[in-house]
C-alpha cells in the first residue's frame, strides 16, 4: 500500500456531497496533479464529522487542520499553501463564536470537546468503501475475539454486563433481548437491523451507514453468533441511496475477505447478510410492522407476544436492533463492558447520538454521554441559540418525544429522566425552537406527520389522532374555544392508553407537553384571538401606524385584493375585513409603518 505525507480527508455524508464536497474532492485532485504531488498528499472521501453548520469540511491530516464551509474554488490555495508551504488556509479555518477566534484543531472547539464518540467513532475518518482503511481502525477485531475466546452466552454475558440498551426508542436492554432470540429453539434465526429512520429531522443511523458500514455488519455477525443464526437482514429506507450504496460494497468486501459468508476466519461459523427496502414508512420503525413490511405485507404492527424473539420473520426467532445500538457492540467487546458502563447514568449507560437541529448554532450530529444535560448541548455543544434570540424549548425523540423548557435544562440525558419530564430519548431527534415559534403550531405539525404516518390499523390512531389535528387547526384559525382545550387532553390521554403500538401510544405526547409546558399560549389562542409568535397567519393583524405612514402608497400598490386605503401623501388604513394576511404591504413598507398585532 502507498504511503503518503498527508491525507486530505473530505466530508462524504449526504449534507457535505449536496453542497459540493464531490467538486472538491475533484478540484483538490487535479491541483495535487497539477503540481506533481499525486505521490506525496492523497484525498480521501469520508463520511460525516458531524459539524454539519460548518459543512463542507475537509481535515488534513497528519497535523489536524480542520477547514469549514470550503468551496470547490479553494481548492487550490489549500494545496498552494498547506500541502506545499505548510501553511494553513487563515480563512477557512472555524471562528470560535465566544472567543471570536480561529481554531484550528477540531479537538479545541466547543462542537467537540465534551463528546465521546462510540458509535460515531469511525464517521471522518476513514474511506467508508475501503476495508482495509476500517480493519485499520480495528474493524472485526470484535468478530475475531469472539469467535475465538467466547461462546455465544459469555458474549451475551458481556452485552448485558455493559448496560447497553436499544437506541432505537424503546431503551430495552440489549443483552436480555440477545439472551431471549438465543434461547428459542429453531432451525433458522435471523438477525435483523433496523434501518429505517424517519423522524423529522433525525438522520443518526444513516450517517453511521454512509460513515462506518462495516462496524454494523461485524456487530450483526457478533449478535448472529450468540443467538445461533446465521443470516441478518438490513431493513434500509430506498431514500437513503448512499448509505445502500456504502453497504453494498461493504458487503461484498467483507464477503470477499472471508469476514463475512462461509465459515468465517476458519471457525465453522456461517454469517450472510442481505439490504431489505422499505418505501418510507414511519410506522415501519415498530419492529413488527418492520418484519411484516419485509415478508411483503402491509406494515401493520401486531400484538405482542410473541415477541419476534420467538416469532419474527418468517415465524422465526428474530433478533431487532438498530443501526446505533449494533455499532456500540464491537467496541464493548474490544475495551470490554465495565468501560462501557463507566459512562452514563446508573441506568442509561455509554452515549447517545442525537442530530441537533432547529434554531441552534451549530447545526449537526452529535454524541454525548448519558447524564449530560440539556443546557450543556443547547448551550456548550449547540453554540446557543441563532440570532441572539431567546430559547423556548427543545423536542426530544420526534413525533413520539415532547417539548421542555427552559426549566427541563438541567435535566440530565437519559431514558428515565425524559419520560418523567413528559418527553422521551426516541432515536435521537433533537429540535430547538426559539421565541419565533408558536407551540401550537408545533404541536400541529408533528401530528400532521403522525397522521399522514399511522397504518390505520387501530381506530385510537387512525381516527383519534385525525380529531386531534382538526382541533389544533380551529385554534390556530382563531375558532377555538375552552372546551376544545379539554378535549385534546382528554382524546390525548384516551389514545395514548388504547392504541394498538408504539407510534399511536406516544403519538399525543408533543399536545400533552405543549398543553402542559405552554398553558398560556394555548389560552391566548382560544380567548384572546392572539398568537404571540406570529405564526398563526388567521390570526395576524396588520396594522399602519398612522404616525409613521407618510403616504407612499407602496403598500397599496402591493396589496393583491385591495385591502389598503387612502389618499396620497396621508395616512393608509388596512381594511381587516378584507385582508388575506400575506404579508406584502409589510414587506414594502421602508418606513416601519405597518406592524403585525
Amino acid at each position: 500500500m502507498a504511503s503518503y505525507k498527508m491525507h486530505l480527508l473530505v466530508c462524504g455524508g449526504t449534507g457535505c456531497k449536496s453542497s459540493d464536497s464531490m467538486l472538491i474532492v475533484d478540484k483538490l485532485n487535479e491541483e495535487l496533479k497539477s503540481h506533481n504531488l499525486v505521490d506525496e498528499a492523497k484525498v480521501v472521501m469520508t463520511g460525516c464529522f458531524g459539524f454539519c453548520e460548518q459543512g463542507p469540511i475537509i481535515k488534513v491530516i497528519p497535523d489536524n487542520t480542520f477547514y469549514t464551509k470550503v468551496k470547490p474554488e479553494d481548492a487550490k490555495e489549500i494545496i498552494e499553501e498547506h500541502v506545499i508551504k505548510g501553511r494553513s488556509v487563515k480563512r477557512l479555518l472555524y471562528v470560535d463564536p465566544k472567543e471570536h477566534a480561529r481554531v484550528s484543531d477540531s479537538k479545541h472547539m466547543g462542537f467537540y470537546k465534551k463528546q465521546i464518540r462510540i458509535a460515531l467513532r469511525n464517521c471522518g475518518f476513514l474511506d467508508p468503501e475501503n476495508i482495509e482503511e476500517s480493519i485499520a481502525r480495528e474493524a472485526y477485531g470484535a468478530l475475531g475475539k469472539v469467535l475465538s475466546e467466547y461462546t455465544p452466552q459469555q458474549t451475551i454475558d458481556k452485552i448485558k454486563k455493559s448496560g447497553l440498551r436499544g437506541r432505537g426508542g424503546g431503551g430495552f436492554p440489549t443483552g436480555l433481548k440477545w439472551e431471549l432470540a438465543a434461547k428459542s429453539v429453531a432451525e433458522q434465526k435471523y438477525v435483523i437491523c433496523n434501518a429505517d429512520e424517519g423522524d423529522p429531522g433525525a438522520f443518526m443511523d444513516r450517517s453511521v451507514l454512509e460513515g462506518d458500514p462495516h462496524s454494523v455488519l461485524e456487530a450483526m455477525a457478533i449478535c448472529g453468533y450468540s443467538i445461533g443464526a446465521s443470516k441478518g437482514l438490513i431493513y434500509i429506507r430506498a431514500e437513503y441511496p448512499l448509505a445502500i450504496k456504502r453497504l453494498k460494497i461493504a458487503i461484498a468486501q467483507a464477503m470477499e475477505y472471508g469476514l463475512l459468508g462461509k465459515d468465517i476466519m476458519g471457525t465453522g461459523f456461517d454469517f450472510e447478510i442481505e439490504l431489505r427496502y422499505g418505501a418510507g414508512a414511519f410506522v415501519c420503525g415498530e419492529e413488527t410492522a418492520l418484519i411484516h413490511s419485509m415478508e411483503g405485507e402491509r406494515g401493520e404492527p401486531t400484538f405482542k407476544p410473541p415477541f419476534p424473539a420467538v416469532s419474527g420473520y418468517l415465524k422465526k426467532p428474530s433478533n431487532v436492533n438498530n443501526v446505533e445500538t449494533f455499532a456500540c457492540v464491537p467496541v464493548i467487546i474490544l475495551k470490554g463492558e465495565e468501560w462501557f458502563s463507566s459512562i452514563g447514568t446508573e441506568k442509561s449507560k455509554g452515549t447517545k447520538v442525537f442530530a441537533l437541529a432547529g434554531k441552534i448554532n451549530n447545526v449537526g450530529l452529535i454524541e454525548v454521554p448519558m447524564g449530560i444535560t440539556l443546557r450543556e448541548i443547547i448551550y456548550e455543544i449547540g453554540g446557543g441559540i441563532k440570532n441572539g434570540k431567546k430559547f423556548k424549548a427543545v423536542q426530544t425523540g420526534g413525533p413520539s418525544g415532547g417539548c421542555l423548557t427552559e426549566k427541563h435544562l438541567e435535566t440530565p440525558i437519559d431514558y428515565d429522566n425524559l419520560i418523567a419530564a413528559g418527553s422521551m430519548m426516541g432515536s435521537g431527534g433533537m429540535i430547538v425552537m426559539d421565541e419565533d415559534d408558536c407551540m401550537v403550531q408545533i404541536a400541529k405539525f408533528f401530528l400532521e406527520f403522525t397522521v399522514e404516518e399511522s397504518c390505520g390499523k387501530c381506530s385510537p390512531c387512525r381516527i383519534g389522532n385525525k380529531r386531534l389535528h382538526e382541533i389544533l387547526t380551529k385554534i390556530t384559525e382563531g375558532k377555538g374555544t375552552m372546551e376544545d382545550l379539554e378535549l385534546l387532553k382528554s382524546l390525548s390521554n384516551v389514545i395514548k392508553d388504547t392504541a394498538l403500538c408504539g407510534l399511536g401510544q406516544t403519538s399525543p405526547n408533543p399536545v400533552l407537553s405543549t398543553l402542559n409546558n405552554f398553558w398560556d399560549e394555548y389560552l391566548e389562542h382560544v380567548v384572546e384571538g392572539k398568537c404571540r409568535a406570529g405564526q398563526c397567519t388567521a390570526l395576524k393583524k396588520y396594522i399602519i401606524d398612522p404616525e409613521k405612514c407618510i403616504g407612499c402608497t407602496a403598500c397599496a400598490r402591493a396589496c393583491p385584493v385591495n385591502a389598503i386605503e387612502g389618499d396620497k401623501k396621508m395616512p393608509h388604513e388596512i381594511k381587516q375585513e378584507l385582508c388575506i394576511k400575506c404579508g406584502s404591504c409589510y414587506e414594502k413598507c421602508k418606513f416601519n409603518a405597518i406592524s403585525i398585532k
